[in-house]
C-alpha cells in the first residue's frame, strides 16, 4: 500500500451542535477506513445513518471555520483527505480540499442554477476560483465534460428546465468533474431517475473507475452501483460502522443483525418451482392411453 492514502479516516466522530431549541446530534461515531489512490469505497446504510454527513465532510463541504457557525463538527478522531487534516482545517486547507475533491450532493440535479445555461452551470466552479479565466477555454472544458458524461454538445446552450431529470443529473456530474478532481464524492447518484438513465449513470461510474488513479466515495443504496463501481463497502447504522469489505463478502457472511436484514432484503427472490401432480402407479393420464 502507498504510504500516503487518498483518504484516511481514523476513529471519526461528527456532531451537529445545538442550535436554538434543537439539541446537539451525533451523526457519526468511531468511523475508520483507509482509501488508497485508485480505489473506490461505497457507503451503505439506512436513512439517518450518517452517510450524507460523511460524504459532505470528506468533500470538505459545510465544515464551519469559526465557533457559532452552523454545520457538522469533527468532535473525535480525524479525517485526512489528500494530506489535509479536516479536524482543525483552516480556510486555505478547505480551499485545497474542495479544489481537488469533486462533490455530487444528494438531489444535485435540482441544485443547478435555473437562470444559467448548461455551459455556465458546468463551468461555474472554474469562475468561482478565477473570474478572469479564459471563457473560450472554459467552454472547451465544458464540452469535454459533456462528452465524458455522454451528453450531446447541443445541450450546452440549453437551460436545466429544458432537460430531463437524468440529463440534469449528468450535467451535475459534469460540474463535479470539471476541475479534474483527484477524488470524487457522490451521494446517491442514481436516486430519482428512471431505469434507463440509472443504467447509464452506473455505466459511467464504472467507466470512471477504470481510469488510472480514479478515487471515489460513493454513497448509494443501489446494489448495482456498489457492485460495479466500488472496491469495498462500509455499512453504517446509527452513525456507527457495522460492516466493511467487498459488497459480496459483506452480504454473504453478515455478522451484525442490521447487515443480516440488509442481506435478506437484497437477496433476489427465488423462483418458485412448479410442482407436477404425482401419478399413482397404474393410473392412466387422459391422452396418454396406449392403444394396441
Amino acid at each position: 500500500m502507498s504510504p500516503d492514502p487518498a483518504i484516511l479516516v481514523s476513529d471519526l466522530s461528527v456532531e451537529y451542535p445545538a442550535r436554538g431549541v434543537s439539541p446537539s446530534c451525533v451523526a457519526l461515531r468511531g468511523v475508520s477506513f483507509r482509501l488508497e489512490a485508485g480505489q473506490s469505497i461505497g457507503i451503505l446504510g439506512e436513512t439517518g445513518s450518517g452517510k450524507s454527513t460523511l460524504a459532505a465532510v470528506l468533500a470538505g463541504r459545510g465544515l464551519p471555520l469559526r465557533s457559532g457557525e452552523p454545520g457538522p463538527r469533527i468532535s473525535g478522531g480525524d479525517a485526512t483527505v489528500l494530506g489535509h487534516s479536516l479536524r482543525h482545517a483552516r480556510k486555505r486547507d478547505l480551499a485545497e480540499v474542495t479544489f481537488h475533491v469533486g462533490y455530487l450532493p444528494q438531489e444535485a440535479a435540482a441544485s443547478l442554477e435555473p437562470s444559467l445555461s448548461v455551459q455556465d452551470n458546468v463551468t461555474l466552479p472554474i469562475f468561482e476560483r478565477d473570474e478572469h479565466y479564459n471563457r473560450r477555454a472554459a467552454g472547451e472544458r465544458a464540452a469535454l465534460m459533456l462528452d465524458t458524461v455522454h451528453l450531446p454538445l447541443s445541450v450546452l446552450a440549453k437551460y436545466p428546465y429544458q432537460l430531463s431529470a437524468g440529463q440534469r443529473q449528468r450535467v451535475a456530474l459534469a460540474k463535479a468533474l470539471v476541475l479534474g478532481p483527484q477524488v470524487l464524492v457522490v451521494d446517491e447518484p442514481t436516486a430519482g431517475i428512471d431505469a434507463t438513465v440509472r443504467d447509464a449513470v452506473i455505466d459511467l461510474l464504472a467507466q470512471l473507475r477504470s481510469h488510472e488513479g480514479f478515487t471515489a466515495v460513493i454513497v448509494s443504496h443501489d446494489l448495482s452501483v456498489l457492485r460495479r463501481a466500488t472496491d469495498v463497502t462500509l455499512v453504517l447504522q446509527g452513525g456507527r460502522p457495522v460492516a466493511y469489505g467487498p459488497i459480496e463478502d459483506v452480504l454473504a457472511d453478515p455478522s451484525h443483525p442490521f447487515v443480516q436484514g440488509l442481506a435478506h432484503a437484497l437477496k433476489p427472490p427465488q423462483r418458485r418451482r412448479e410442482r407436477r401432480p404425482q401419478i399413482a402407479a397404474g393410473e392412466v393420464v387422459a391422452g396418454d392411453a396406449v392403444t394396441n
